[in-house]
């Protein structure tokens, strides 16, 4: 159950009890410590291990745009693998990516002047000092989210709905996805937010998105199985969106990401990531693991998320790289960052958990 309740601008916040899963050690000493909650799910939507409280609302952020744009393609969205990768991506904002938005607004006739998300840097490091020496500003296109944002305007234009206003919570478009959300995870939302690009945002709980995200990916992997031409055979929706992020993981984040490291290297996943700490990843058998950090740290979403897909048999040794950082001091390695065992040992001392 959760915690107590504490007040927050006069409204009464359930803590949820979230556990130790990932902590920095420092020279045999444990220095600080990620809690979060977590779950993998199989193929059939049960639960086969989980910590901490998946089953209490969060708001997945990006993590949600594979079901937007699953969305979106059932309207009748129709773009090239890459581009389609780069609606459902959260980009780093390098050319590729920035040039990717501007082709979808001018496949559908559309302008930078059609985009309602919210100015921003490019989300790499690199992309982002490299806009700068250029004399760059925060804009509406260099924003991680333009790709999803051109792919929503295209969206609305295909399907003679209003441009202006499509994130309104009322607007066709976003009643179309809110459906999509609804059928994917196999949850009614718990609240309704407005993501930090201005979309709205849906509360879930991780099982749901572990749901949806299996059954993209699973979707994917039947479409390649389904065609004895070694190209996919009839594709949904989710199919069509799964493929594209798997074909185009650089579009989906980005060099030196992650994400888009964890698909090169884990062949038939679909993954991606969002802000305060949220990491899903769809399998091609159709499970998927799902976990949220509780301090939003990013730096813990990844051990996390590979001691979990090895908890459900996955073999993680390529994603070594991916599943810890070191612990520098002097210019030297002095510890690791790395998952607790919080699968075995959910209730004991985190110095006794590493």
């Amino acid at each position: 159950m959760p915690s107590p309740v504490f007040s927050a601008a006069h409204t009464a916040v359930l803590l949820p009890t979230h556990e130790p899963l990932v902590a920095a050690v420092r020279d045999g000493l444990v220095e600080s410590v990620h809690y979060g909650s977590a779950i993998a799910v199989a193929a059939d939507g049960s639960t086969a291990a989980s910590a901490g409280d998946p089953l209490t609302p969060f708001y997945p952020r990006s993590s949600l745009k594979p079901l937007q744009a699953v969305a979106m393609v059932r309207a009748g969205l129709e773009l090239p693998a890459d581009l389609l990768a780069l609606a459902a991506a959260s980009h780093s904002g390098a050319a590729e990516h920035r040039d990717g938005a501007l082709r979808i607004l001018e496949l559908h006739g559309l302008s930078v002047n059609d985009f309602e998300n919210s100015v921003d840097l490019p989300y790499g490091v690199t992309e982002r000092e490299e806009w700068l020496r250029n004399g760059g500003g925060a804009t509406q296109l260099t924003q991680n989210c333009s790709g999803k944002h051109a792919a929503m305007a295209a969206t609305c234009l295909i399907n003679g709905w209003p441009v202006r206003g499509y994130l309104d919570p009322s607007h066709p478009l976003q009643q179309l996805v809110a459906g999509t959300v609804l059928e994917l995870t196999g949850e009614e939302p718990f609240a309704l937010s407005t993501d930090g690009c201005g979309t709205p945002l849906f509360a879930l709980t991780l099982r749901g998105m572990a749901r949806a995200f299996g059954r993209i990916a699973l979707a994917a992997a039947d479409a390649l199985a389904g065609d004895d031409d070694g190209g996919p055979a009839f594709q949904s929706a989710e199919a069509a969106v799964g493929l594209a992020m798997q074909r185009h993981p650089g579009m989906v984040a980005g060099e030196g990401r992650d994400v888009t490291g964890l698909m090169r290297l884990l062949p038939g996943s679909v993954a991606k990531d969002g802000f305060e700490g949220v990491q899903l990843v769809g399998l091609a058998d159709g499970s998927a693991v799902a976990v949220k950090i509780s301090d939003g740290g990013d730096r813990a979403r990844m051990p996390a998320t590979v001691k979990l897909l090895e908890a459900i048999g996955v073999d993680v040794e390529p994603l070594s790289a991916i599943a810890t950082s070191p612990v520098v001091g002097g210019g030297r390695q002095v510890g690791l960052l790395q998952a607790t065992d919080f699968l075995n040992q959910p209730s004991v001392p985190v110095n006794e958990a590493l």
